[in-house]
Parts: C-alpha cells; structure tokens; sequence
C-alpha cells in the first residue's frame, strides 16, 4: 500500500487493520507485512528497536510491498518524530498526548513549513512520497494517543486539533487511568469501557480516526464493529510466545 492510498483510508475512516511489531527482525518484519495487513507499526517506544532497526524494519515493510509501514515514536519530540518520518514511515503514532497543544505540536512536528516546523532532509522518505515538502504534508499522518486522565478529560479539544488524524486508545494505560491497580483490570471493566467509548465517540464528532490496539483479531473485529475505524494487532513478541508454549504444551501431553 502506498503512503497515499494509506493516508486515504485512514483519513476517510474507512476500516484499516494493523500489526504491531516489538522485534527488531526484518527478516520477519517482512513475512508478517506481506500477509495483507493494512499497515505495519514498529513500537519505537516500548519495543526492542533502535534506529537501526526501525529503519530496517521500514525497509523490510516496503519491501513486502503490501502494508504501509507508521511508527509509534518515543516522544512527543521533532527529533524522533523526523527521524521517524525521514526513514520512510508513513505516519506516526505520537503516546502520551494529553491537551490539544500537544496534539498541535505532534502536528507540527510531522509537516514542513509553513504548516509545521519539521527539518527538511527526508532520506529515504523521499522514496516513498517524494521530494517536496508540500507532498509529505499531504501525505504523512500523524495520530494521537489517548491514555492519561488529562487526555480523557481533554479528548475533545484533542481530538479537534487541526491536521490530526486520529485518535488511538492505548488499552493498558487508560484501564490504569481509570484508576485500575493493573493494566486492564477487571475491576475498573466499566469504568474502561465508559473511557473507550469516549475516545470512539470524540473521534467521530472530529471527524478523524478512531483506532485502538488489540489483543488479538477477535477483539479487533468487536472493536471494529462498535465502530472503530482502525485496529492493531497484538505484537509479533506475544504471537511467538503464544505460539511456542502452545506447542511445548502439546509436545508434554
């Protein structure tokens, strides 16, 4: 998918699904792009990837020629954002937004002026949407994450910031932001649900991306039928743990 016809979908919230990719192996990264997912996030924040990796990793992710390669960047800061960019991902996923001027300085930091304050020097991004900077405004996407009291409580003015395109639930930190003791705790269920709902519902009004990580394709799909626009997919980390118990318990019985 090219960086344009992902930008499209996403922004038109049509339903787009993704993987989530912790491991620095792009000889895997590859395989898991060329199945037919939507797109490919690298977790530049939580995941095991420096910038080798992620660069490799985006590599491996065009290479399959079939999903859009974003990456959830460490910070909101222009450093790792640009970084990001100029490898040749085509969006970025910006953790612990809280307020629409961080929402707004996300923004800036992906496009060029005059509309943003991004440094020119695209590297490999220019292979993937060219080499003027009014291509890269129109094309890379930038998406916040909700998951803090703050942003709850501000998702609406976020949610309304010029030039975002989405909004993206990161599950753990919002069950613990609705007071759980644990990441999703069943205690605070409702509570989370309630906050789920909130961050759906904002997007929509704004008329951006409502998207949310998953633990696995089925939640994805109820995810994507309460109307969701975007999903992740677990992680290639707990896909591999999952499948190798699973057969060390089938190799002792």
């Amino acid at each position: 998918m090219t960086a344009v016809e992902f930008a499209a979908k996403l922004r038109g919230r049509e339903t787009v699904v993704g993987y989530w990719s912790a491991l620095d192996a792009p000889p895997a990264t590859e395989r898991i792009a060329g199945l037919g997912y939507d797109y490919v996030c690298l977790d530049g924040q939580h995941g095991y990837l420096g910038y080798s990796g992620l660069l490799h990793s985006l590599m491996a992710v065009d290479a399959a020629g079939v999903a859009a390669g974003i990456v959830r960047v460490e910070a909101n800061d222009i450093t790792p954002i640009g970084r990001a960019l100029d490898a040749g991902a085509c969006g970025v996923i910006v953790p612990l937004i809280e307020t629409a001027a961080d929402a707004a300085d996300a923004v800036a930091s992906v496009r060029y002026p005059p509309e943003g304050r991004r440094s020119f020097a695209p590297s490999r991004a220019a292979l993937r949407v060219g080499t003027k900077p009014a291509e890269a405004n129109a094309v890379n996407v930038v998406i916040a994450m909700i998951e803090t009291p703050t942003a709850l409580s501000e998702v609406d003015a976020i949610c309304a910031t010029p030039g975002l395109d989405g909004a993206y639930v990161g599950p753990s930190d919002l069950s613990l932001a609705v007071g759980g003791a644990f990441p999703m705790d069943p205690a605070v269920a409702e509570e989370f649900e309630q906050a789920v709902t909130r961050v759906r519902e904002a997007a929509r009004v704004a008329g951006i991306a409502a998207g949310i990580h998953t633990p696995s394709g089925e939640v994805a799909a109820r995810r994507l039928g309460e109307g969701f626009t975007f999903v992740s997919i677990a992680s290639d980390l707990a896909h591999l743990e999952q499948a190798a118990r699973g057969h060390l318990d089938a190799a002792r019985k």
